[in-house]
């Protein structure tokens, strides 16, 4: 689905004492750069704020005058935009997920619906109940009239609530996964991220995304296959083997998709190889007495 993005992340930050919000961390990662990392696929992601390093290109643009509000930096965002289909995100969203975006431009009767029959937009619903204006996929025909007509009535966008926009458009809710709309709008909020993205029932898989995120790949993971390895090679062989034998595979499964092998099936065949072996070689160890008790 063809979508182009825009992200806001010009606000002032008054609840974080003028802090560079977009820039803040959580699990190593600034904010921006996760919220960029949940819609790599979109065909123009134009960022509306001040410039920063990010992990991969945008287009950058302000709102006249900076500091008008997210109605005025939406428009200047809207304006560097050509699909029918636009996201727009904040950018203090630690935990927005490529599922719930996809979730939101697929709505259905929402923005990537047929034209015909679908509706103006669709926005998050927290588990709340609020809506999310700010964790949205719109239509741009409609975004662009209602903007102009309130330029019209107000003489221009400055400081307008994003609700006397959103008012007047037909819009879809989806329901939030439960973390999907966390923001984070003060130090309690930032510091309750970081601890939740270290919580053991979700640490490895936010690692495992980080990371990906850091090398530029993406690649589906089999975490339990992984760590079956790992244990294989520490207990057969020796507790350092297991970071290095997991390399290896890494790297054979990357020698074999670079011929034109499924790199998920790479990993799979590579891990099975070396799990094989693993055990082999602690069988051969248990079936010889002296040769596990280091006597010739």
């Amino acid at each position: 689905m063809s979508y182009d993005a825009i992200v806001l992340a010009g606000g002032a930050a008054r609840r974080l004492g003028g802090a560079d919000k977009p820039a803040l961390s959580v699990g190593g990662r600034a904010l921006l750069d996760r919220v960029l990392d949940a819609c790599p696929d979109a065909r123009t992601t134009v960022v509306v704020g001040g410039r920063r390093p990010t992990a991969r290109p945008v287009h950058w643009t302000r709102e006249d005058p900076p500091g008008g509000g997210p109605v005025a930096a939406l428009d200047a965002g809207l304006r560097r935009t050509t699909a029918e289909l636009v996201l727009v995100l904040s950018a203090d969203l630690p935990f927005l997920d490529r599922e719930t975006v996809r979730a939101l431009l697929e709505a259905p009767g929402g923005p990537g619906a047929d034209r015909a029959d679908g509706a103006d937009g669709a926005l998050l619903r927290d588990p709340d109940g609020r809506d999310q204006p700010l964790v949205a996929a719109y239509r741009a025909e409609p975004l662009r009239r209602e903007l102009a007509l309130l330029a019209t009535e107000h003489g221009n966008l400055t400081g307008l609530p994003l609700r006397a926009l959103t008012a007047e458009l037909d819009l879809v809710r989806v329901t939030s996964r439960p973390l999907a709309s966390f923001d984070c709008d003060t130090w309690d909020d930032l510091a309750a991220a970081r601890a939740r993205i270290r919580e053991h029932g979700s640490v490895l898989e936010q690692w495992i995304t980080a990371v990906k995120s850091e090398l530029g790949i993406d690649l589906a993971v089999d975490t339990k296959t992984l760590l079956d390895l790992a244990r294989d090679a520490a207990h057969g062989v020796a507790r350092p083997a297991a970071p290095l034998t997991t390399f290896l595979v890494g790297y054979a499964a990357a020698h074999a998709a670079a011929t034109g092998a499924d790199p998920a099936q790479a990993v799979a065949e590579a891990s099975r190889k070396a799990a094989d072996l693993a055990l082999r070689w602690a069988d051969e160890a248990a079936a010889d007495p002296a040769e596990q008790n280091g006597s010739g």
